[in-house]
């Protein structure tokens, strides 16, 4: 039987057993599904390509390793690793996000420098710098939701997409992810301008 004729669990298997062939049937299989998957993330086709790379190198030492036990699963399993990849690409990244609260007004409207001197920019530096570490705090998927939308510039239809819930889903995350970040930032006023955090 024709490597194309065969089933993703059974590919898997006679990789594991040595065969190249398979594994490269897998990558042809599905690469096109992965690929759009960490663009819609990213959005930059040139990441996308060292990310899909990433993934399959995860894939690779995963299933040689042994540690591969999600039979008659292989794509969304591939698919959830060049995901998290593609978080973490974001995560990792300097870009600040723009947050927009509930009411629509930008976290970061009410930060007004007269002048940019070096104390005004360390100020807010330090105030970005907070606000991601607040965001590391939240519930792992209400930040997921967040990074997507706001450094990521998703689409709620592309978030629901990419991780697998209805656009409610991803809406009711998004809604409770700025609840608890305001919450947050307002447990954390002592320490900060209180002309910064929303009312």
């Amino acid at each position: 039987m024709r490597s194309v004729d065969l089933s993703d669990a059974k590919l898997v298997s006679l990789y594991r057993n040595g065969d190249e062939a398979a594994f490269e049937e897998l990558v042809r299989r599905h690469k096109a599904k992965i690929f759009t998957t960490i663009y819609l993330i990213v959005k930059d086709h040139y990441v996308a390509e060292d990310l899909l790379q990433e993934t399959f190198i995860k894939v690779v030492d995963t299933i040689q390793g042994g540690r591969y036990n999600e039979e008659g699963k292989f794509l969304p399993w591939v698919v959830r690793v060049a995901h998290n990849l593609a978080i973490d690409h974001f995560r990792k990244s300097k870009r600040y996000p723009t947050i927009v609260l509930e009411d629509g007004s930008n976290v970061f409207n009410t930060i007004d420098f007269a002048e940019d001197s070096f104390e005004s920019l360390q100020i807010k530096k330090e105030t970005h710098a907070h606000l991601r570490k607040l965001i590391q705090t939240l519930p792992e998927p209400q930040k997921e939701v967040l990074i997507m939308r706001h450094y990521a510039k998703m689409s709620f239809q592309e978030i629901a997409d990419a991780t697998g819930v209805s656009i409610n889903t991803a809406l009711g995350r998004m809604r409770y992810a700025l609840i608890n970040l305001r919450k947050k930032m307002r447990k954390s006023n002592a320490a900060y301008d209180p002309n910064f955090y929303p009312r």
